[in-house]
């Protein structure tokens, strides 16, 4: 059997070995780069892969393969750049093999028939969530914690605007657990946990604040996972503060996932206390970012296959929605759902793109994405600044380039809402962190000096 088959027979054999959800964000982009008498060479796609299919997959993989050719191999995980440079110094200290591939229930928790409310929306789930760029890391820190909660990424800290799908990971996580474990799992909101610790001292217990105090900490605390959403609500509240504080301590120490979610980062949060901020850093902090046009392109039809309108719509129609409505997939629905109610009324044959725009006139901002498109934004700063695209893509350092180069992401950022890594990508190739350094030193010019908002707000006005 040649290499190539094994790897075929090997992978046939996993994708009925573990759930489809699974397989798509651990197995799918793998790539055999090579195998020896007694080891083989993987390709993973981001460092993340390295961990869970060390930590949970090993010996998934050693079984299959050992199946297939009586053979124990070792498996070496390297990510491309490391696959490019062979001489690269590389930790594969992760590669161990785990004792247990899944986390099973404990017999005691196999016996539990307590009735409990998780509040978790069982629609929203990982094969519903759609995947790109933007978000592709999130979900798969989310679908690793999901399958080993309490052992990775804890806590995980999920956080971006507001409508771009945090709600609906966090929700795919808790599902996915509910599902596979006996765990006990609450999602809740910040302010859910606010009004429940300021309920202690409510009338309906008269004066037993005690017994209020010990349905609390059971609720929060008697459980193996906490997913709690928009976080920055606890801003002002500083006895609540203090409480979750204690709640998140008490959950840690007790290897108990806690998942967070929050519009902007845990250094962001200048206004919540510093011991809480630190210990949201304590895991992962994940970023999602607003989705591509790919991505928008991507929902819109998936939320398509379960209208009526689905046969009638034009392909044009659904990029015009993409392109019209850049930064909240709940805009994306709004935008569906207006199209479905004028089509009910109008009974059209056919919805084309001009009657999109007639059903959607007064509702999205007219293809905004193509008129605000890196490659028109970079040709205005080009012009203006009187030297070549090329050269605000390359490597010069010069400062009558680089200072255009910066001016060309911060105007990437602001106006196409494009993310960090795409921008970085347009320009030469550069890291996310370098985009977020220009636009941050823009940011900061603009407070002190005139002249350069007067230069930004005519190449704008050239576009």
């Amino acid at each position: 059997m040649t290499e190539k088959n094994l790897w075929q027979s090997f992978l046939d054999i996993i994708v009925n070995e573990v759930n489809s959800a699974s397989y798509h964000a651990w197995f799918h982009d793998l790539k055999l780069i090579s195998m020896t008498k007694d080891k083989i060479t993987i390709q993973v796609p981001m460092e993340i892969h390295k961990k869970v299919l060390s930590d949970i997959y090993y010996t998934l993989m050693d079984d299959t393969f050992y199946k297939l050719t009586n053979v124990n191999y070792s498996f070496e995980f390297l990510l491309k750049d490391e696959v490019d440079k062979p001489d690269k110094n590389v930790d594969n200290s992760d590669v161990i093999e785990a004792t247990n591939v899944v986390d099973k229930p404990k017999e005691s928790e196999k016996n539990k028939n307590e009735v409990w409310n998780s509040n978790l929306n069982p629609d929203l789930n990982f094969d519903n969530y759609i995947v790109g760029d933007s978000n592709r890391l999130a979900k798969v820190a989310g679908l690793a914690v999901a399958e080993q909660p309490g052992k990775v990424h804890n806590p995980l800290f999920i956080y971006g605007k507001s409508g771009i799908g945090k709600t609906h990971l966090m929700h795919a996580i808790g599902n996915y657990i509910v599902n596979n474990t006996h765990k006990k799992v609450l999602y809740t909101t910040s302010e859910m946990f606010k009004d429940d610790y300021v309920n202690i001292s409510n009338t309906k217990y008269g004066n037993n604040n005690f017994e209020a105090a010990g349905d609390f900490k059971k609720k929060y605390r008697d459980i193996d996972v906490l997913i709690i959403d928009d976080i920055q609500y606890l801003v002002g509240a500083e006895k609540t503060q203090q409480e979750f504080f204690h709640t998140f301590n008490a959950l840690h120490q007790a290897n108990k996932q806690i998942i967070i979610s929050s519009d902007r980062s845990p250094n962001d949060l200048k206004l919540l206390e510093e011991r809480l901020r630190s210990r949201f850093t304590w895991g992962l902090p994940v970023d999602i970012y607003p989705p591509d046009f790919e991505l928008r392109c991507k929902i819109l039809k998936l939320k398509l296959k379960n209208m009526t309108i689905s046969t009638k719509i034009d392909e044009n129609v659904i990029e015009y929605i993409a392109n019209s409505c850049q930064n909240d997939v709940r805009f994306l629905e709004g935008a569906l759902n207006r199209l479905m109610a004028y089509t009910a009324m109008i009974v059209p044959e056919k919805i084309d793109l001009n009657f999109a725009v007639e059903a959607l006139a007064d509702f999205v901002n007219i293809n905004i994405y193509n008129k605000n498109s890196i490659e028109e934004i970079q040709k205005a700063v080009a012009d203006y600044y009187k030297i070549t695209v090329d050269d605000l893509k390359g490597k010069r350092k010069s400062a009558n380039i680089a200072y255009p180069r910066m001016i060309g992401m911060y105007l990437s950022r602001s106006m196409s809402e494009e993310n960090y890594n795409r921008i970085g990508l347009e320009f030469g190739g550069r890291d996310h962190s370098t985009v977020i350094h220009a636009c941050d030193k823009i940011k900061r010019d603009l407070k002190n000096n005139e002249s350069l908002e007067k230069q930004l707000e005519e190449i704008k006005n050239s576009m």
